[in-house]
Parts: structure tokens; sequence; C-alpha cells
């Protein structure tokens, strides 16, 4: 995939409600390279764009912060040329309904991030773990515990009408796993201030 870098000024008014926005990683944090190595992809966090009063925000779930709502055009400024943006396919989905699942994905701002699911999707990659632990293919086995950020947009899709990653239960869902998703196969732009 060829990037192409836009002014988030310019390109704001085409982000559509319930966009996909991936995070590359970038500057020293390890985990993020690890998160994106270990998902076999570009990616190491998942969020989701939603207007809210007129502004474009950013709802999704951070380590040691949780639940948030951020602006899109600040979290752009702290990460430039890392944050790529997928529209829904709303032609092939039609089922898909971004207002249902941007809700769902406002229902985690406040709350925990989901540390237990990371640890799950981590063993999940040790070899000799995953020669003992038995494949989880249910999609519904999504569990109670709080999701990590794109265990969080799986969940919100489904919400919305469709599963991103079939197959899958969100819990283990990657930042990976969604850059392959066919509900956002329309890449846009990567966004710069």
């Amino acid at each position: 995939m060829e990037r192409v870098f836009s002014r988030l000024a310019d390109v704001q008014d085409d982000i559509p409600h319930g966009a996909l926005l991936l995070r590359r990683p970038g500057g020293w944090w390890l985990s993020s390279r690890l998160i994106a190595h270990g998902g076999r992809g570009d990616y190491c966090h998942a969020m989701m764009a939603a207007w809210t009063g007129g502004e474009l925000r950013c709802l999704h779930t951070q380590e040691f912060r949780g639940g948030r709502e951020d602006s899109l055009a600040d979290l752009v400024k702290r990460a430039p040329g890392k944050i790529d943006v997928f529209a829904p396919n709303t032609e092939l989905f039609r089922s898909y309904r971004p207002l249902l699942a941007v809700a769902a994905m406002r229902e985690i701002v406040g709350h925990r991030y989901g540390w237990w699911a990371v640890l799950r999707v981590s063993l999940s990659h040790l070899a000799v773990i995953r020669l003992f632990v038995p494949t989880v293919t249910d999609d519904k086995a999504n569990g109670r515990y709080p999701p990590h950020c794109s265990g969080a947009i799986s969940r919100a899709c489904t919400a919305g009408g469709v599963d991103p990653v079939l197959r899958l239960p969100a819990y283990l869902t990657e930042p990976g796993d969604l850059a392959r998703s066919h509900l956002f196969s329309e890449y846009l732009f990567t966004l710069v201030p």
C-alpha cells in the first residue's frame, strides 16, 4: 500500500463517522514495535473516528489510561505521519451501521484498559503455549473483561452489525488483523498536522 500523506485540516471532512484509525509505531517505545511485529502488521494501536458537535474526535482505549475520547487533531500533532485512516466499506457490508459502532465505542470511555486481553493475545504467540492451548475461533467468545484497543474496535463493529475479523474473538483481535479486514479495506490517507 502506497501511503498518501494529507494534512488533517485539508481532509478532515473526508473522514467518515466510524472510520478506523490505525497508528504505526514511532519513537523509542519498544512495546509498540512488539505489538506491530507480533500482530503480523504495521500497526500498534487501533482507534475509531467520531464526529461530535462538528469536531472530529478519536475513541479508543489506551494502556494506563483506559477508555478515552480525544481530539484527533491533538493525536495527529503528537504522532505526525503515523495515523492511517480506513473507511468502512458500507457498499460491501450494507448491514454495517457506523452510528451503532460509534455508540458502542463511546461505552468504553471511562472504563479500564484490557490488560487481561493483552496477556491472552501475547500468550497466544508463544510457540510452547500454542501447543497446549486450543485455537479459539468462536466470534462470540469475547469474555467479560475490559477490551484492549483492537478488541474494543472489534466489539464495536460487531455491535454495528459486522464482525470485522471472522473466526477470531474480539479479545484476540490485533491492530494488524483490523488492517487486513474486508470491512476496512479502503485506505484513505495518512494524517499529518
